[in-house]
């Protein structure tokens, strides 16, 4: 048997973490209609990736698309013509919108909550327009973490985003089947394979408690390896998180 590339080895670890999420949090199920979140960034990239790969099996038999989204008024430089062709290559379809936002309708609420608030809502609407029944969007572990400290830090709240998430209001349900993974290893696999980076020019991108965050765990994890492990466990019990009903 011939022995595995460098970067085949890598995609059969980071395909096989998301076969066990999907069925740990029981993410997809047969006839599924996926829309992927795509921002262009390592992670939406490799959700694509992995998920149109996934979609040939046939085990569960599911349909992918992807949605990205433009801010018309943010300097968030996408190539467009790089996304296309990389989700054509995969066999997937990729939908272009715009949208935008005001910042100064709204001084309650940080410009970074009204981006993605809007980039959410439009994300919803084609999802409904298209027929699609959930939406997968490329939060990884070190995501789900990150917001788990910022919640405690912050807001004085224990929680995080679930990996699975069906909304009371809409008839979609949102999967995060990157949640397994380290944020290192997605970054590893983006580099192996030569994924595209994005242009950020955002001027608030800074602005943003989570770079502050990054930095602390990644301070807590050098004082003690098993840190990560350890929030995970105390974050989710039987496949749900602990706030869970």
């Amino acid at each position: 048997m011939a022995l595995l590339t460098p970067k085949q080895r890598m995609e059969k670890r980071l395909a096989d973490t998301m076969v066990k999420a999907m069925a740990t949090f029981s993410l997809i199920e047969d006839d599924d209609r996926i829309l992927v979140g795509l921002s262009g960034g390592k992670d939406s990239l490799c959700l694509l990736e992995l998920l149109a790969k996934r979609m040939r099996i046939q085990h569960p038999r599911f349909e992918v698309a992807a949605l990205h989204v433009r801010m018309e008024n943010i300097q968030y430089e996408s190539d467009t013509t790089y996304l296309e062709g990389f989700a054509r290559d995969l066999g997937v379809t990729l939908h272009v919108r715009t949208t935008g936002f005001d910042a100064s309708t709204d001084t309650r609420r940080s410009p970074c909550f009204l981006c993605s608030w809007y980039r959410r809502k439009m994300l919803f609407n084609v999802a409904q327009e298209l027929g699609f029944n959930k939406i997968a969007l490329g939060h990884h572990q070190d995501d789900i973490l990150h917001t788990t400290m910022m919640g405690l830090l912050y807001q004085g709240q224990f929680g995080s985003m679930p990996a699975r998430l069906k909304l009371r209001k809409m008839p979609l349900t949102i999967i995060r089947p990157l949640c397994m993974m380290r944020e290192s290893d997605i970054k590893a696999f983006a580099e192996l394979r030569g994924y595209q980076e994005q242009k950020k020019q955002c001027p608030y991108e800074h602005d943003s408690h989570r770079t502050v965050i990054r930095r602390l765990f990644s301070e807590i994890e050098e004082m003690n390896p098993e840190a990560r492990s350890s929030v995970w466990r105390a974050l989710y019990k039987d496949g749900k998180l602990v706030e869970d009903p």
